[in-house]
């Protein structure tokens, strides 16, 4: 490209004529003598950045790069496995073999595995928030004594850390950090394997009584357990006893325990518990998705100071208690359990009665026998089915068949309904009746996730009836 034209038509463009230059000032001419020149550099740059693009050859470098992946693609196919013996296999081989290598995975929660099996260690939680309102009729919270307050709550948020040591020994710590500060739930340990007595357990968890008590907070079918859960002892500091019979098909547990604090603290030689569990499926098919539970329970419970108390909720954690029987006299007290569910596809029946024989010891109050049962059902509208767990005679982690979200299914929809009643009331004590009506539906977006909602309608026997609408949010892992 030549640069004259430009010039030329640049300075035709601002001097037309002879005449007209002359008539403008000597500083006018240097003005435009200079943006000519500005003009002239900015051509001389633009030339020879265009030299620069036509003269680079951008399909040769392409093709270039291509054959040297070619040429790098051929010499890994031609290249010849490592020998069996080199040290290459040799140090994965030790690696592997080490029983002391870990392998991190996720199965409904963290894992950390040794490659021998010998070790299988886990890491996990669950976080339970709660909503409640209350409507109650007329004048019941002057009749109670009681205020039925709309609230929230941390119902549950726990971590534990759990697993199995060298095949024989297993583990767990857990804690509670709702309500504010770390209360112990199961700490214990234990010996599986034992000659003619299965597996030993020693430390404070869960005594083997009731199906619902038994099974987790995160399986159970209500967002609270049923008014049969009044009797039920739950975790003391104790010694048992357990395993399995009939490829199985039962469970048996018995233990010793001390009646002990939410630190597992206990003060006194009385206060003790016995207490046993006996499980069977007499019928069992399709890895579960049928079966036919039976249980009984029987525990005996002393009382260092000669007292007992109970008292219930109306299977809404955020409400006052309705039933009570305040504190009385009694040296000690037998319960006897009994349990049954039906599983058949989607649908599940269960039902339990626990009756207590209390032994008195105040001329005013004789020998009071309490009771309370309960009758549940519940349906999955997605096809699922409560698993069981054949281990422990109690149910476990309900898995959709397609899950929420990525998986692009609508996770695990189910319905539910439970009835239930307690009675305190015998022979000078006066705890009242209460009587509950549950309804539920709970979504299980995927093993871990769940969001439940609740309606109870409660009928005391000292009051009107109570509402409670109530949903919660839980993450178990």
């Amino acid at each position: 490209m030549n640069r004259v034209v430009p010039i030329i038509v640049l300075a035709m463009t601002f001097c037309p004529g002879k005449s007209a230059v002359a008539q403008q000032p000597p500083a006018r001419e240097r003005e435009l003598e200079d943006v000519i020149s500005k003009l002239a550099d900015k051509v001389d740059r633009l030339e020879s950045r265009l030299a620069q693009v036509e003269g680079t050859n951008t399909t040769n470098e392409t093709e270039a790069r291509v054959e040297t992946l070619e040429q790098s693609i051929q010499q890994i196919k031609e290249e010849r496995p490592l020998a069996a013996d080199s040290e290459e296999w040799t140090k994965a081989r030790k690696w592997f073999s080490d029983g002391s290598t870990l392998w991190p995975h996720w199965k409904d929660g963290l894992r950390l595995d040794s490659n021998d099996g010998s070790v299988k260690l886990k890491v996990g939680g669950r976080i339970q928030h709660d909503y409640a309102y209350f409507a109650e009729d007329g004048d019941i919270e002057r009749r109670l004594g009681a205020d039925f307050g709309d609230g929230t709550e941390f119902r549950r948020a726990r971590l534990y850390f759990s697993g199995t040591i060298y095949d024989d020994i297993d583990f767990k710590v857990q804690y509670d950090f709702a309500g504010g500060d770390a209360d112990f739930k199961d700490v214990y340990m234990g010996l599986k394997k034992v000659p003619y007595v299965g597996s030993v357990r020693v430390g404070q968890f869960k005594e083997p009584f009731s199906l619902e008590e038994l099974t987790s907070s995160n399986y159970v079918t209500f967002m609270e357990r049923s008014l049969v859960n009044t009797f039920a002892p739950g975790r003391n500091v104790g010694v048992m006893f357990h395993d399995t019979l009939l490829d199985k098909r039962m469970t048996w547990a018995a233990g010793v325990f001390r009646q002990t604090d939410s630190f597992g603290d206990g003060i006194g030689g009385r206060d003790y518990n016995v207490t046993a569990r006996l499980t069977g499926l007499p019928w069992y098919e399709d890895d579960g998705k049928k079966l036919l539970h039976l249980g009984v329970a029987y525990t005996h419970q002393n009382y260092e100071d000669d007292t007992i108390r109970f008292r219930a909720r109306p299977e809404a954690h955020l409400s006052p208690r309705l039933a009570d029987t305040g504190t009385f006299s009694a040296e000690y007290g037998d319960f006897i359990g009994a349990e049954a569910a039906l599983v058949h596809g989607p649908l599940s029946v269960q039902g339990e009665y626990v009756h207590s024989f209390i032994e008195g010891r105040s001329p005013w109050i004789g020998d009071p026998n309490f009771w309370a049962a309960s009758v549940q059902a519940s349906y999955f509208l997605t096809g699922e089915h409560r698993p069981y767990k054949t281990s422990t005679g109690t149910f476990d982690r309900v898995r959709p068949l397609r899950n929420f979200g990525k998986d692009g299914g609508p996770g695990a929809w189910e319905l539910a309904a439970r009835v239930s009643y307690l009675n305190l009331n015998d022979d000078g004590v006066d705890g009242g009746r209460l009587r509950d009506l549950t309804v539920g539906l709970n979504w299980y977006l995927n093993p871990s996730v769940r969001t439940m909602w609740n309606y109870v309608l409660a009928d005391p026997s000292d009051g009107g009836d109570v509402s409670a609408f109530m949903w919660r949010f839980q993450v178990a892992f």
